[in-house]
């Protein structure tokens, strides 16, 4: 599609329902002018850091050039946005443009222009393979990446010199890690949080370790599969059961409170993105990152997260949308989000100045685990059912009393039953 389309003015409005004008306001012009509405998550925590300033900014550029389309900007906390968005569908309002956690039920719904539908062809080219692919349902894009990131094991450097001992490559030298760790009195020697906010990560992040995941090479579900049963009967035997994952049970821990807990000087060793740098880097905690350990090796895969752009069709401003979202995915602008939030860009372009600039060089560690990172399977329907029995059992099954091969099976169970109703 050949667009000519041309932008305007951005209306923010945040979290707390606080409204900024960022660039004029109202409906001025021609009478053939558009507004397009766009609903963002917020990956500021705090004022000083929203990311309305990032579509202040971003639009400000835009409208320079492009008088014509006026675009309100919503943006709302990652508590709200998915929710916000999925009430103004039902509502039959949707915006033209939502970016948020979740494609696969609007895609499957026909709501959603396709990617080439929007974009020009160096612009979806110009996507990172993995992160491209994942936006697919059948083999058709609907689902633009807008944000990435990987995971790489963090350690305490103070408490591994301590101890005496080395970043681990492989299971059983972080378990002999822990053990040593553990005897010098660390708090959390590994902290495993399998507990409700994101236990679906650090699953997936174990499975690719152990040669599991969540489907098999063909993308069928295979939770229950004998590789993720060893990989979390060891979990269970050699860490939980030794009392090396800290004295807050696994299933009860989340992610936020054991990066919490890291910052404050009380884990050895735990999965994190690149937010945890900052969080750590604040509390003064000398900290290294290394590839994930497997259980032979260094896992050759890791968990890769996106989050996505989506466009719906009802307003019928595709070519609007389309030359506003080519501007999005610049690699100024692609670049400037990624570094304003430490998260990996989502084009090749970006990712090769950013692999090359001195000063990205702390997101090297987890840019170079991006080309084997291996997503959630985000474009099935069912994903969402999936995720949330993740959330709610895999803990189970680390516990004393708890069986690994049966926890699995279960949740085997909600995914095949999910995905013959949903797709």
């Amino acid at each position: 599609m050949q667009r000519r389309g041309t932008a305007g003015t951005i209306a923010v409005v945040s979290a707390l329902g606080l409204t900024a004008v960022l660039g004029g306001c109202g409906l001025t012009g021609a009478s053939d002018d558009v507004t397009l509405t766009l609903v963002a998550a917020d990956y500021g925590d705090s004022a000083a850091n929203s990311s309305k300033k990032y579509w202040g900014d971003l639009v400000e550029a835009y409208e320079e050039k492009h008088p014509g389309v006026k675009i309100d900007v919503t943006v709302h906390s990652w508590n709200d946005v998915d929710r916000e968005v999925k009430e103004m569908v039902d509502a039959g309002n949707p915006p033209d443009m939502a970016q948020i956690g979740a494609y696969a039920d609007y895609a499957a719904a026909d709501l959603l222009y396709k990617a080439d539908e929007l974009l020009s062809i160096p612009v979806q080219a110009d996507f990172v393979s993995q992160l491209s692919t994942a936006g697919e349902v059948h083999g058709v894009q609907y689902g633009m990446p807008f944000a990435s990131s990987t995971r790489v094991l963090f350690y305490n450097k103070t408490l591994f010199a301590k101890a005496g001992i080395t970043p681990p490559r492989t299971w059983d030298e972080l378990a002999a890690a822990a053990e040593a760790l553990k005897a010098e009195g660390v708090t959390y020697p590994y902290a495993l949080p399998l507990g409700p906010e994101e236990a679906q990560a650090e699953t997936l992040q174990w499975m690719l370790s152990g040669g599991g995941g969540y489907t098999d090479d063909v993308g069928t579900y295979s939770l229950d599969s004998p590789a993720n049963v060893k990989t979390f009967t060891w979990l269970k035997d050699e860490l939980v059961g030794k009392g090396l994952t800290g004295p807050v049970a696994p299933g009860k821990l989340n992610r936020a409170a054991a990066f919490a807990a890291f910052a404050a000087g009380d884990v050895g060793m735990l999965n994190g993105h690149p937010s945890l740098m900052g969080i750590a880097a604040k509390k003064g905690v000398k900290f290294g990152m290394v590839p994930t350990p497997g259980a032979e090796g260094e896992s050759r895969n890791t968990l890769g997260v996106a989050d996505w752009m989506t466009a719906f069709k009802k307003n019928g401003h595709g070519e609007q949308v389309g030359d506003f979202l080519d501007f999005v995915y610049s690699e100024k602008n692609v670049l400037a989000f990624s570094r304003a939030y430490n998260l990996l860009p989502v084009t090749t372009s970006a990712s090769t100045t950013m692999a090359a600039a001195e000063q990205d060089k702390e997101l090297r560690a987890f840019l170079e685990e991006l080309p084997t990172s291996e997503l959630y399977p985000v474009g099935k329907t069912s994903w969402a059912e999936v995720s949330a029995d993740v959330k709610e059992r895999i803990g189970r099954a680390v516990t004393s009393s708890g069986s690994p091969a049966a926890v699995l099976e279960q949740l085997q169970a909600t995914a095949t039953r999910a995905e013959s109703g949903g797709e």
